[in-house]
């Protein structure tokens, strides 16, 4: 097992990689959710992926890509498909003024969800146990939100149909898809969209970040 040292090393690396201003109180935030997300792991089996290192890689520093499509300021923010907080949590570890909703309908890691947000003191975020189809905009989330997000396994048009009713008029989409991203883009047709190639710190990953305004055609 890797050293925790090491560990925090790595995401250390990581986040300088990304261009991010490392701070003793962040890296002890993702050690920490590290930490409990082993822990529930064990009963719970939240994620398959076990290793210290591919955590930090695959879950922490792959959430942060979304970082750079999502705009400045106090937005809000809708992660759907939560699982066991990605891209959520890290998104919010880095940008605690975002108000934040995550919205995952499966028991066990919502309850990890509400667990993980009080040990680290996420302010502003918000659990929702439904799937997104029964989610309303003034009634589960207090208004429309800016951006809503997912690393669920949604294909573009699939997530434009589920999340675009939560958005505000001007919203933006945001996923992070693999390889046949190009396929997919296809099947939108005229409608706006940014596609942002990136690379995953700390491996021979390319990510494609999409970026889809569903309300804005061509």
């Amino acid at each position: 097992m890797v050293a925790e040292s090491e560990t925090a090393e790595l995401l250390r690396n990581g986040l300088k990689k990304l261009g991010l201003t490392v701070r003793d109180e962040l890296i002890s935030a993702f050690m920490m959710f590290l930490s409990e997300l082993k822990r529930w792991n064990r009963a719970y089996n939240l994620t398959g992926i076990k290793k210290d290192e591919d955590i930090v890689i695959k879950h922490f520093l792959d959430s942060l890509l979304y970082l750079r499509a999502i705009p400045d300021g106090e937005i809000k923010v809708a992660d759907i498909g939560s699982g066991a907080g990605f891209p959520g949590i890290p998104i919010k570890i880095i940008r605690p003024e975002i108000e934040i909703y995550l919205i995952e309908p499966t028991k066990k890691k919502s309850a990890f969800l509400r667990h993980i947000t009080r040990q680290l003191s996420l302010n502003k975020t918000e659990v929702i146990e439904k799937r997104i189809e029964e989610v309303r905009a003034n009634q589960e989330l207090s208004s429309s939100v800016d951006v809503a997000i997912s690393r669920a396994l949604f294909s573009i048009k699939e997530f434009i149909k589920k999340a675009s009713y939560i958005l505000k008029p001007g919203g933006t989409l945001i996923l992070n898809k693999g390889p046949k991203v190009k396929e997919e883009l296809k099947t939108l047709g005229n409608m706006r969209y940014e596609l942002l190639d990136v690379a995953l710190p700390l491996s021979q990953i390319t990510r494609h970040i999409i970026v889809v305004t569903p309300d804005v055609r061509l």
